[in-house]
């Protein structure tokens, strides 16, 4: 087993004590939710399942990716919220369902094991049919279906990055088991030019973090261009010493978004500063290894009152990225990755520049701090 570490920030031992905090609020199911009891989320599952990998728990990580494959509804999609086995939110988010993709990918590139993707190719090929069959003439992806199946047509720049890297994983499992899927090669490349050269299809949420780094996390924005983006809004973000903000004009540093901007600065190259942001927001850390989701600066108080496992596994995530010792860890790299088919300097005839919707905000479940 090949435990990371991150001299000086997380020893081995460290990181065992947080994949351990997640793997402690797991449910029976194989649920694994934001803290014991608590909601949970088919994306942030999978980061968690992704964790638990990472730190030598096989098994947990496959109940994980089994409570997928048994919840799965027949159009492709999952609830956007479970609680205790119940449906909290029946949306099905595009994002949500395209996840399992890059979940089911990093499992075999930690395990080797053939059958389990041959188990949930199904669940991978309904996921990703469901999330194709969402995308608007302008490349980008509509960011949900209603509890009816209706589509709300608004498109939101950070999922569409994450859906853009999903779908790369998708074409990497279908060329793995024999059964290459080229639509989903044509909607990446289609979502790809979308995110690098129309931010009028996207929904505005400029003012939150995740806008900012997911194309290049995702993949669509990489090399000069993603470190020119990243450059771009450093000081509005970043915190020295304490970590990035989730929301640009809010006093809130939070964990799981810190982490992944280091691992949107791993994947340009910038592993120093990486491994920079990591350590600062190791404020938020436990003993027992768990990570509070954020931090309001003005008055020094975690908010919300929540150690969630998704914190945790993005710390994991990133520390794995950063180590760099294992297949798994050049996942968000897109190390291997197929591109999709890539898409020149033609634009779909029929996107509307400017129709920019008015969508929900990302923050993962949770209110902004006032």
């Amino acid at each position: 087993m090949t435990v990371p570490e991150l001299p000086g920030v997380l020893t081995a031992d460290a990181v065992l004590a947080t994949v351990a905090s997640i793997a402690a609020a797991q449910e029976p199911s194989g649920a694994i939710p934001w803290f014991p009891g608590g909601e949970v989320d088919p994306w942030d599952h999978v980061e968690a399942a992704m964790a638990l990998d990472v730190g030598g728990r096989p098994e947990a990580a496959r109940a994980a990716y089994d409570w997928l494959r048994h919840a799965q509804r027949p159009d492709g999609t999952w609830a956007s919220r479970y609680r205790q086995g119940v449906v909290a939110d029946p949306i099905g988010e595009t994002n949500h369902s395209a996840y399992v993709a890059v979940g089911c990918w990093h499992h075999w590139l930690a395990s080797g094991d053939e059958a389990f993707l041959a188990r949930m190719w199904p669940t991978v090929r309904r996921a990703l049919d469901f999330v194709v069959g969402q995308q608007a003439a302008s490349g980008a992806v509509w960011w949900a279906v209603d509890g009816a199946g209706a589509s709300d047509r608004v498109a939101l720049l950070t999922g569409c990055s994450s859906i853009y890297q999903a779908l790369r994983c998708g074409v990497a499992i279908a060329d793995r088991l024999g059964d290459p899927q080229p639509d989903w090669e044509l909607a990446a490349g289609w979502l790809a030019h979308a995110v690098r050269h129309h931010p009028e299809a996207f929904a505005d949420k400029a003012r939150y973090s995740m806008d900012w780094y997911y194309p290049v996390l995702g993949g669509p924005v990489r090399g000069d261009d993603g470190r020119d983006r990243l450059r771009q809004r450093w000081h509005e973000f970043v915190v020295p010493g304490m970590g990035a903000r989730c929301v640009a004009d809010r006093p809130w540093v939070t964990g799981a978004e810190t982490c992944e901007l280091a691992l949107a600065l791993d994947a340009v190259g910038e592993p120093d500063a990486a491994a920079e942001v990591v350590a600062a927001m190791q404020h938020l850390r436990e003993d027992d290894g768990s990570y509070w989701t954020g931090l309001v600066l003005d008055d020094h108080v975690r908010w919300p009152v929540e150690r969630t496992t998704w914190t945790g596994a993005a710390v994991v995530l990133a520390v794995d990225a950063l180590h760099g010792a294992h297949p798994r860890s050049g996942i968000f790299r897109g190390t291997d990755l197929p591109v999709g088919v890539e898409i020149g300097g033609v634009c779909p005839p029929e996107l509307r520049c400017g129709a920019v919707g008015k969508g929900v905000t990302e923050t993962r479940g949770a209110a902004e701090p006032q």
